[in-house]
């Protein structure tokens, strides 16, 4: 790769450009919290917990035997996909069912996959 591939030469600022690009921008904090959205994600054990919920709707013990897991260490990842308002919860009895959030977290999830599978 160039030395300067990564780099422009020009020395004009497109003014209208980053004007129009700063107009639009999102505030820090949204950025942050996306940041963190994102985060959450990034852990290869809740990637496969996604992955098992978009498939159906589970309980603990299920997650827990799919994934060869203990049942603490699942219900520890839930609480932070939960947290992150990536999974949703629903009680039958006594146990508790485990389901993505909405369609939002299934074609983000979807999607990312599809990218990664290019």
């Amino acid at each position: 790769m160039e030395k300067n591939a990564l780099c422009c030469e020009c020395d004009l600022i497109h003014a209208d450009v980053v004007e129009r690009v700063q107009k639009n921008m999102p505030a820090e904090d949204e950025l942050y919290d996306l940041a963190d959205f994102f985060k959450v994600l990034g852990d290869s054990t809740r990637t496969r917990i996604m992955w098992a919920l978009d498939e159906s709707e589970m309980c603990v013990c299920d997650l827990a035997a799919l994934l060869h897991m203990t049942k603490s260490a699942i219900s520890h990842q839930l609480s932070a996909l939960k947290q992150a308002d990536l999974v949703k919860s629903r009680r039958d009895g006594k146990n508790v069912y485990y389901s993505l959030a909405d369609d939002h977290v299934r074609q983000l999830f979807e999607r990312g996959l599809e990218h990664i599978r290019e």
